[in-house]
């Protein structure tokens, strides 16, 4: 618990309406889309980067440890306040500040949901690329924090591929701008540095992002299948024809039945798996792609392959696909959602492994996945009514994972390491690797207040990260 008097000067801060200290409240605050949970001591809602100095700088005398929050739809356990203390959220910071279409820029404030900035520019035919499955609540500034991806990062990168300047407020209290408007600055990149890092080395308050022109033409296609491994194999192929597509998602049999049942969006109920793929670019070049894209399907065994006849049937598709993870929530009264990486061509084996792992631990584990980087998303089914299906759904997310790594793959696409994956990092990274990241860390947040117990495994986090011996080599 943190002290009333602090409290009482945080109301100061931001004012009394701008403060949250009571149970009920603060319960809606302790968890996120993962399945951890801890509840902070307040949560503040500053308005401006003066407000957020102040609550750094109060909390950092106060010695009380605090976490930033955007919308609380990440997935790794990334905002939840592991020491309690203080939570910072972001969602009145929520300005669109500036557009400059003519040199393709949009400045924003952190608690500015995703989809808004692409409503803002649309009508002029620009959008944001970046679209994580829960753009139309997600906040920019956990987009940064997490280095979102999406569906059409395939071809247009995740989130620190469009992030072009930074405004952060350091554990310190100190206000820093990295990059900006201009094209490669000099120096060091603290913008790539700090999109993805989780929100543990500052607090971003301003975001300069870089807009696209919408393409001349779109085509959406579903690639129909008999089989998870051919429509694995189909990926594969695409990629071999050279051709990128700027989306290709893949559902597994059980995923697509939930998805058609709550959406209606046209998915074939008896299918095993279905491939939604999308081109998008110059007209000629987009219909030679299209042709190659159905032969690739077809000859790795595809029973049907669709085009999107209209704008609505192509919305339709894509609303299935978005609402996935909602249209789980009916059939399994709990889910954990996993996210991890493998190469292509690792796909279909990927599939069977998760397969056996699913009947290994007797859960219900549905695919659905960013098919073209290989970034997989098995959802595994559970009730944690029930004793030990919560441990069971823990350990089955553990071993996916490591088949990840053993195949030449990662713990993490976008969802980011938080508190849910820490042990496994040192799966992936060596000691010396991990001692650096730890130094990172600490030189940034050397107090080790800021959302702390999270990225770094247990016993080389803040205040433990293990020291290399002084020697006579060293010190010269």
């Amino acid at each position: 618990m943190i002290a009333p008097e602090v409290v009482a000067k945080l109301k100061k801060i931001v004012g009394e309406k701008g403060v949250l200290d009571q149970p009920a409240d603060l319960s809606l605050y302790e968890y996120d889309g993962g399945v951890d949970k801890h509840r902070p001591d307040a949560v503040v809602f500053p308005r401006e980067t003066a407000h957020v100095v102040a609550i750094v700088n109060l909390a950092r005398e106060s010695g009380v440890p605090f976490v930033g929050r955007g919308a609380g739809t990440g997935l790794s356990g990334g905002v939840i306040a592991a020491r309690g203390g203080i939570m910072i959220a972001f969602a009145r910071m929520n300005k669109i500040l500036s557009i400059d279409l003519e040199n393709e820029r949009i400045t924003v404030e952190p608690g500015v949901v995703n989809l808004d900035v692409t409503l803002a520019v649309q009508a002029q035919k620009y959008f944001y690329a970046p679209d994580p499955s829960s753009q139309r609540a997600c906040t920019i500034g956990g987009n940064v924090a997490e280095n979102a991806g999406g569906p059409h990062t395939l071809a247009y990168g995740v989130t620190t591929n469009h992030v072009l300047g930074l405004e952060m407020v350091l554990p310190d209290g100190s206000v820093i701008s990295t990059g900006g408007h201009e094209q490669d600055l000099p120096g060091y990149d603290l913008v790539g540095l700090m999109t993805g890092s989780e929100g543990t080395m500052g607090l971003v308050t301003k975001v300069v992002l870089r807009l696209m022109r919408q393409p001349e033409l779109v085509k959406t296609t579903l690639a129909i299948f008999n089989s998870p491994t051919d429509a694995g194999n189909a990926v594969s192929e695409i990629a071999a024809r050279a051709i990128t597509p700027v989306a290709v998602e893949m559902l597994d049999g059980v995923m697509l039945r939930m998805v058609e049942e709550a959406t209606h969006a046209g998915y074939p109920l008896d299918a095993a798996a279905v491939l939604l793929i999308e081109l998008e670019g110059i007209k000629e070049a987009v219909e030679e792609q299209l042709e190659q894209v159905r032969e690739a399907c077809l000859a790795s065994g595809a029973r049907e392959f669709r085009i999107a006849k209209s704008e609505e049937e192509r919305a339709l598709l894509w609303k299935g696909r978005k609402n996935a993870f909602g249209a789980v929530g009916r059939v399994s009264p709990y889910y954990y959602v996993q996210d991890g990486v493998v190469p292509r061509t690792k796909i279909a084996t990927t599939l069977k492994e998760i397969g056996k792992i699913s009947a290994k631990y007797g859960l219900t584990i549905s695919n659905i996945f960013h098919a073209g980087d290989g970034n997989m998303h098995p959802i595994i089914l559970f009730d944690a009514r029930k004793p030990g299906e919560l441990e069971k759904a823990r350990h089955a997310g553990e071993d996916i994972l490591s088949y990840c790594i053993s195949v030449g793959g990662s713990i993490t696409g976008e969802h980011g390491v938080g508190m849910e994956k820490m042990e496994l990092m040192s799966k992936l990274f060596t000691s010396d690797t991990l001692d650096m990241i730890g130094r990172f860390k600490t030189l940034f947040d050397p107090t080790c207040l800021l959302n702390p117990d999270k990225v770094l495994p247990t016993g080389r986090g803040c205040m433990e990260i293990r020291q290399k011996p002084v020697t006579a080599e060293t010190m010269l």
